[in-house]
């Protein structure tokens, strides 16, 4: 029970910003399956249970591995990826568990989108037989972290001229040398899928780009958190050095032969992204209107006035859209008719209109909107995260620019 005892000039203590209102304006999710509701469920059970803790990890900077493992235990990392041993999810039923858990916090969306979506995917999708038969449950069930390591401090949107090289031995093993940037979960422990390049002159994958699965503790790993970060400060993503790694001829992904497969990866994540921005996006909204129910100004709730509600509208204009562009989406990839510009498409807007609705609410929130407590400002700083990673604004621009109009405009 709260001690707060009202005084002159302060009437209430707080206010309740972050209930969920399960805002459906044109009941775009009203004909879920049962089992796309019990995903939905579970992604809500946990951030039920994770957001009131998240926020002190999230203000320090710090990274609780508990919550990794926890989303294992609630099976929350198939993303979809249809594979014997994980749970079978329609397109439908892994994006409402990427929206609700980035509706509870960006950094649990990230963790989301890290362990299921670009290292779990990689895995069933390129790994041996007996590298899946060693690391896949596992990963899915949160008991092994994993990082999936492409980008590199000097090649972020051009990741396609990645330098990180692995050396072929006479014996088939390999050594393993460059650095990685941005990677979740790449100082945490367990295994991390590194992209590299072939160098082995004479052989037929010379400089092909490549995947290894390289284990944490190898001697030459060294992953340490990136520190001063203003976003997505409740996971840790590791700046990460390979000096010498030495690796047996088992740790290369097999099925894994060129960039082009990398980009499978992001392909099939680019669209959790766009699930991300709605998760984000619904929460920004919904506090902004309970907010606006509850905070009384010049005698009245601010809902009734003219300007707030005005607000409330176009940020629920926006909102609707992206609604409408995710579910399309998941349609789409679930008849097998998704093309990547689409999924890139869904990116591009829904993460401009993400940080439109995010704006608005913390603007209507007014000093309230910059503390912690009230989640508008976090959710604010993680979109821009989102909005950079699995490809920059620009750079989906250019991939739909390029389809459209069936000339390319990179350099």
């Amino acid at each position: 029970m709260s001690d707060f005892i009202p005084v002159p000039g302060q009437q209430v203590d707080s206010y309740d910003t972050a209930a969920p209102l399960d805002t459906d304006y044109y009941a775009v999710f009203a004909d879920l399956s049962p089992v796309e509701r019990d995903a939905w469920d579970r992604a809500r059970i946990f951030t039920g249970e994770v957001v009131p803790e998240v926020d002190e990890y999230w203000d320090r900077g710090d990274y609780n591995l508990a919550f990794a493992r926890r989303m294992g235990e609630l099976d929350l990392f198939a993303d979809g990826i249809q594979h014997e041993g994980l749970t079978a999810l329609s397109p439908l039923a892994a994006g409402l568990i990427n929206m609700e858990i980035s509706r509870g916090d960006g950094s649990m969306g990230t963790i989301l989108a890290v362990q299921g979506g670009l290292a779990l995917r990689t895995l069933a999708l390129f790994g041996s037989e007996e590298q899946k038969a060693q690391h896949l449950l596992p990963i899915a069930r949160g008991e092994e972290l994993a990082a999936f390591a492409l980008t590199e401090p000097d090649h972020g949107s051009d990741s396609v001229s990645l330098e990180t090289r692995a050396a072929r031995q006479a014996d088939g093993s390999w050594v393993v040398d460059g650095a990685k940037k941005w990677i979740g979960n790449g100082s945490s422990g367990g295994v991390t899928f590194v992209w590299a390049r072939v160098d082995s002159p004479g052989a037929d994958d010379h400089g092909a780009v490549r995947c290894f699965l390289v284990p944490q503790e190898t001697e030459g790993y060294r992953g340490v958190p990136i520190l001063g970060k203003a976003s997505l400060r409740a996971i840790h993503q590791a700046h990460i050095t390979l000096t010498g790694v030495r690796l047996p001829a088992d740790a290369l992904l097999p099925g894994a032969h060129s960039f082009k497969d990398a980009s499978t990866v992001l392909y099939s994540t680019r669209s959790g992204v766009a699930w991300s921005a709605l998760g984000h996006a619904t929460a920004c909204y919904e506090a902004a209107l309970s907010y606006a129910q509850q905070r009384v100004q010049f005698g009245k709730p601010l809902a009734k006035f003219q300007m707030v509600q005005e607000r409330l509208t176009h940020m629920l204009e926006d909102l609707t859209a992206m609604q409408l562009y995710c579910r399309w989406m998941a349609d789409l990839e679930a008849a097998g008719d998704l093309r990547p510009t689409q999924a890139s498409l869904a990116k591009f807007h829904n993460t401009r209109a993400a940080r439109r609705i995010a704006a608005t609410a913390r603007d209507l929130l007014g000093g309230n909107g910059i503390l912690l407590e009230y989640r508008v400002m976090q959710h604010m700083t993680d979109i821009e995260a989102i909005h950079t990673y699995e490809g920059t604004e620009s750079v989906q621009a250019l991939l739909i620019g390029r389809d459209i109009t069936g000339m390319s405009a990179f350099v």
